[in-house]
């Protein structure tokens, strides 16, 4: 089934959802909910809204079939600068592809490792996940995905195998956030906590799911019927000069992008500059023509166009929701599979309801800015301390972010290693509930040590 099946049905299932959950809403302050602000707001329920004309009437309702139609644009519009930049890091792999670089250089780096992919995957998703849990990084490893799927075809793998490399590294890192200063910068001012305190049990932590993970990975690698790589056939191919200078102007360009997004805080629009400029320079030292790499830069493009349509429609979930003013009042249910009868099962509670809420609101900053005011207080009431809070919250955002299709950036690294969500699902989806097991055992610690 295509994923754009997946997508609209899912849309749809958003907007039904309109017509049966209660519309309300929480006061705020500027971005962060006031607890206990709760309030429903009255609507009509009628079938008859299905057909309604937006902005017909001021009336709070259920979404129509119109409107979630629109919601489709919107969504594009929305997450136009994501789209606009994964299109054109797909471009600029085209040219780099097009050079021989980045086959010749792996070719380098296998001969280097004697071809054992036992020891060569393992130390890049340690490096992956350093990045990922010390500095938060996440997007700017779009840039490598492209290579870890090439070293994983060259390797007669599949190309979910060069995704995995990268994204459960990154996942595994974003689950313990470190020193992560996306989540903790406004996860942990929100429930009274110094931010980056308590960084010595989340190393701990942090340990145990990248080696789960970089376990499974090599599961999943021996699986696909690769045994021993040290015996495969390697072609000692020399690297030339122009080799040389692209591999090196890729390498100093993603250090410069880390510096750059943690110094300046770049957005969507400098990164896809930065990405433009990075693919002329390429094709300068790579010695590739202009009509040529422009040629190239198309090619790369086209082959992620239908897979960044995905991340807009991922967003017309949400607009729908909003629209329907019933984003809150899921919030606000959720709660309530909070129990009360021990801090351990108050722990589990509020991760479940944050796995629950990460498919409504994948983005980190987000979801925390809305879970976090109301989680503080309850877990205050059910003995849970504010630490162990702020676990649940990074537990259930991480592991639901693996998988959910309303991710923009896990569909943003779908779309550049060209790897459809079904795919995705059906490999991750084991990893996905060790996790989740894994995650009640260690809030089960934090809860006995009092964290």
């Amino acid at each position: 089934m295509s994923p754009i099946i997946i997508m609209f049905g899912i849309l749809l299932f958003a907007t039904a959802l309109t017509y049966v959950v209660d519309s309300g809403q929480f006061e705020r302050n500027g971005r962060l909910v006031i607890p206990g602000s709760y309030q429903t707001i009255d609507k009509s329920h009628s079938i008859s809204n299905l057909f309604a004309v937006p902005g017909e009437d001021e009336l709070v309702r259920p979404v129509s079939l119109i409107e979630t139609v629109l919601a489709v644009p919107t969504g594009l519009t929305r997450m136009a600068g994501l789209i606009f930049m994964v299109l054109i890091i797909g471009g600029m792999f085209g040219v780099v592809t097009h050079t021989g670089a980045i086959d010749t250089g792996l070719e380098k780096l296998l001969s280097t490792v004697r071809g054992n992919v036992y020891v060569l995957v393992p130390a890049l998703m340690v490096v992956f996940a350093a990045g990922s849990t010390f500095l938060g990084l996440a997007s700017e490893y779009l840039l490598v995905i492209p290579i870890m799927v090439m070293m994983a075809t060259r390797l007669g793998l599949s190309n979910v195998i060069g995704l995995a490399i990268v994204t459960v590294a990154v996942k595994a890192g974003y689950l313990a956030s470190v020193t992560n200063p996306i989540p903790l910068t406004i996860a942990q001012p929100l429930v009274g906590l110094q931010i980056f305190s308590g960084a010595g049990v989340r190393f701990a932590f942090f340990l145990v799911f990248l080696v789960i993970g970089i376990g499974f990975v090599l599961y999943m690698i021996r699986k696909e019927g690769v045994n021993s790589i040290a015996s495969m056939d390697i072609n000692h191919a020399q690297l030339t000069t122009s080799h040389k200078l692209v591999l090196l102007v890729l390498m100093a360009g993603v250090a410069f992008l880390v510096y750059a997004s943690n110094r300046w805080h770049w957005e969507h629009q400098e990164l896809s500059g930065y990405y433009i400029a990075l693919s002329m320079l390429i094709a300068a030292v790579g010695r590739v023509g202009p009509s040529e790499a422009a040629d190239a830069f198309v090619s790369g493009m086209k082959k992620i166009l239908m897979a960044s349509m995905l991340i807009g429609v991922a967003a017309a979930v949400a607009v729908v929701l909003e629209q329907g003013k019933i984003l809150d009042s899921i919030v606000n249910s959720l709660t309530a599979i909070i129990g009360g009868d021990s801090p351990f099962i108050s722990a589990v509670g509020m991760f479940c309801s944050q796995l629950l809420l990460d498919f409504l609101i994948p983005s980190t900053s987000g979801q925390a800015a809305v879970s976090m005011p109301i989680l503080g207080p309850l877990g205050q009431l059910t003995g849970v301390e504010p630490q162990t809070t702020v676990l649940t919250f990074l537990f259930g955002n991480g592991i639901t972010n693996m998988l959910t299709p309303t991710s923009g950036t896990l569909l943003a690294y779908l779309a550049t290693a060209q790897v459809g969500w079904l795919d995705w699902a059906k490999f991750i989806f084991r990893l996905w509930l060790i996790y989740i097991v894994v995650a009640i055992a260690l809030l089960g610690v934090a809860v006995s040590i009092g964290y």
